[in-house]
């Protein structure tokens, strides 16, 4: 057998064994599934109306997976310094107060230095030019690139042995798989099980809709 040859039967055992893993992690009673995240906004019912109009009512896209959280069909323009970024989707319900969520990339392009932050931690947060199709805000704080975490039930903690505001670590299997440091755990009884990342986090480790992790200490 050539030495190209035996590269290739390798790299096809290597195969197996991460779709071997992939499906062990799936039947795992402990795993979690995975929620990815692109940048988004959530907007108050002032800002909203200064956007769009008086009155206005955002329109429903899709349910996501968290109870009462939906993707909206309208989308906005967000600009920095630098350069801005159109068809950014905004997630509803409306909040008391507006909060951007950008990737890590996306700083550069826009000329801001956004921290890693949870959402609603808005201190010490830059501002944003939002443009939307009847009028524009500046914000003065308010864009963050989240921080990843775990969104479970009281009853999910206690069987996974977390505590709400832990920091855990996440392992992911395959062929790019690996761990993530510094997860936070949000626990109540008004949330579905899931890990959230972002977009850049997933390409990573190669992680998709369909994946699970498991929390590793």
């Amino acid at each position: 057998m050539g030495k190209y040859d035996a590269l290739a039967e390798l790299l096809l055992e290597a195969i197996k064994e991460g779709g071997r893993y992939q499906k062990d992690t799936n039947t795992d009673a402990n795993s979690i599934p995975v929620g990815i995240s692109n940048r988004h906004i959530h907007l108050s019912q002032t800002d909203l109306e200064t956007l769009f109009g008086v009155g206005y009512q955002l329109a429903k896209a899709k349910d996501l997976s968290q109870p009462m959280q939906y993707a909206c069909k309208e989308t906005l323009t967000i600009c920095g310094p630098k350069g801005a970024i159109e068809k950014v989707r905004i997630l509803g319900p409306v909040r008391s107060e507006t909060q951007v969520e950008i990737l890590q990339a996306d700083c550069f392009k826009l000329g801001i230095s956004a921290p890693v932050k949870m959402s609603g931690d808005l201190q010490g947060t830059p501002g944003i030019t939002i443009i939307g199709p009847k009028g524009s805000i500046s914000l003065s704080k308010g864009v963050i690139v989240a921080q990843r975490h775990i969104h479970m039930t009281l009853e999910d903690a206690k069987r996974l042995g977390v505590t709400d505001g832990e920091q855990v670590s996440i392992e992911m299997g395959g062929l790019r798989g690996g761990t993530f440091s510094n997860v936070a755990i949000r626990a109540n009884n008004t949330s579905a099980l899931e890990c959230h990342i972002d977009t850049e986090e997933a390409n990573a480790l190669n992680i998709g809709p369909k994946s699970r992790i498991k929390i590793i200490k």
